[in-house]
């Protein structure tokens, strides 16, 4: 089986493209293969490189363990009863969606149930986290932001909480940090733990940080050149301001309320990832986005029940 290089002109460059040149399963096959294993297939059982290829089946057969394999198991795409070829147009329309895709969409799209497309996303989504962030050095930005209902919709003792002055009772705090000369951006859903200590694990001592004047943060001076703004009645001095993570969250919240409408705070998470994973390779082309989440699917199998657990 031959491999396909990523820079021949004959590869995708825009959806239309994508949906007719992956509705060849072969040749989707083919595609996912080459981004999985370089150097050719490797057997996930044994780690076997030696292999024969059933061509009806799209199959390898390991020599050392005569097991057979497919390029799907072991990656987000194992179990499912769908072929590559609804699957890459799937992953093509989230990885290049500034704002996200809803299920009902892709539904529609694809032809494919609601419960499946939403599936479908869940999984794309964990493909779409990057397991590769290192500290930020430099200038960095920190804020965080609460995602939530309008009260209209909440319960009564939720709405009480919030006229009396605790704003955020009820939400789902999200926190960031941007690193200004890369334009970098790595956001996770917070609990209980201190938005100072996460400062401490996302940002290189004695870099300059700029913060809100939240009291969580009045501490950092002791670790990092750190500047705080008061939003009360200022968001820029000199150069101290949280402008940069704002307009992630301006994102963030875009999709959130205006394309999928309702996100359970458990899955909150995932949605946080994704606009991340656009945000920091906003500067590839469609085809390159959708590489990255294609060499990210292995080792990141994901079943219904798995996530269903987390609802």
């Amino acid at each position: 089986m031959s491999y396909t290089h990523l820079t021949t002109s004959e590869l995708p460059k825009t959806l239309l493209e994508a949906v007719s040149y992956f509705s060849d399963l072969d040749g989707a096959n083919e595609f996912v293969a080459s981004l999985r294993w370089s150097n050719g297939p490797v057997c996930p059982r044994c780690f076997g490189k030696e292999h024969s290829y059933l061509t009806t089946r799209r199959l390898w057969k390991c020599k050392a363990c005569k097991r057979q394999f497919s390029v799907k198991v072991g990656t987000i795409f194992e179990d499912s009863s769908l072929g590559l070829n609804k699957w890459l147009p799937a992953v093509w329309l989230i990885a290049n969606s500034k704002n996200g895709i809803s299920s009902h969409e892709l539904a529609r799209a694809l032809g494919v149930t609601q419960k499946s497309a939403w599936f479908m996303l869940h999984r794309i989504r964990l493909a779409m986290q990057r397991g590769d962030f290192g500290k930020f050095d430099g200038t960095v930005e920190v804020d965080e932001t609460y995602i939530g209902g309008k009260a209209a919709n909440m319960h009564k003792h939720i709405r009480e909480a919030r006229v009396s002055g605790r704003g955020n009772v009820g939400k789902t705090g999200v926190q960031g940090a941007r690193q200004r000369e890369s334009r970098t951006v790595h956001a996770e859903v917070i609990g209980g733990e201190s938005l100072a200590a996460n400062v401490a694990k996302w940002v290189e001592p004695g870099s300059v940080v700029y913060t809100d004047d939240a009291k969580a943060y009045h501490g950092l001076g002791k670790t990092f050149a750190h500047s705080s703004v008061v939003h009360d009645f200022e968001y820029v001095r000199g150069a101290a301001h949280t402008n940069g993570i704002e307009n992630f969250w301006a994102l963030l919240k875009r999709g959130l309320h205006g394309t999928y409408v309702s996100v359970d705070p458990v899955h909150l998470f995932r949605y946080v990832d994704e606009r991340a994973f656009t945000v920091n390779l906003r500067d590839l082309t469609d085809l390159g986005r959708f590489s990255a989440v294609l060499q990210s699917v292995a080792g990141r199998r994901l079943t219904y029940a798995e996530q269903i657990d987390h609802s």
